[in-house]
């Protein structure tokens, strides 16, 4: 009798179980599947949350606050790096961050690191031009502007004003 009730619940585990019931299962876990990054306790949700904090700070003029919340957002997204290597929207946030922290030299990295998985990233050759325009490399900015002119959005609006000031 216990016998049987241990392999109906065997059975019961084997077709509950993702990799086993579903042979498409194994691909939906991969990388197109982002789902864990907005988990509630991954360190990329815990990072995206500062973001909006810090963004909070920074517009009511606490900018010692907003600083120690980018810091934050850091180490965050560092973990979330390890976790998931490669990951372009991890790589702007963390060019972000530390463009808001002043750290220009590891934005740049990191913006430069998410371009060559994607070169065309939208949000990370809009934010990487306003870099170069506050570091007052024009000419770099006009190279990310020349890439989002085929988009046909936004990013391309904003950054276009942005370099025809200079």
């Amino acid at each position: 009798m216990i016998k049987k009730y241990l392999i109906l619940i065997l059975i019961t585990f084997l077709l509950n179980n993702p990799v086993y019931s579903d042979k498409n299962a194994v691909y939906k876990m991969g990388k197109d599947d982002l789902t864990h990054l907005i988990a509630k306790n991954s360190n990329f949700k815990k990072a995206t949350d500062a973001i909006k904090q810090a963004k909070r700070y920074a517009k009511k003029g606490k900018v010692d606050k907003a600083k120690k919340r980018f810091n934050d957002v850091i180490r965050f997204l560092i973990l979330a790096n390890e976790e998931n290597p490669n990951e372009t929207n991890i790589l702007n946030y963390l060019g972000y961050s530390f463009w808001k922290v002043s750290d220009f030299a590891m934005a740049e990295i990191y913006y430069e690191q998410g371009l060559t998985i994607d070169p065309k990233h939208i949000e990370i050759n809009e934010n990487l031009g306003k870099l170069y325009i506050e570091t007052n490399r024009i000419d770099r900015a006009k190279e990310r502007l020349k890439v989002l002119e085929d988009c046909k959005c936004k990013e391309f609006d904003k950054l276009k004003n942005l370099v025809s000031k200079y």
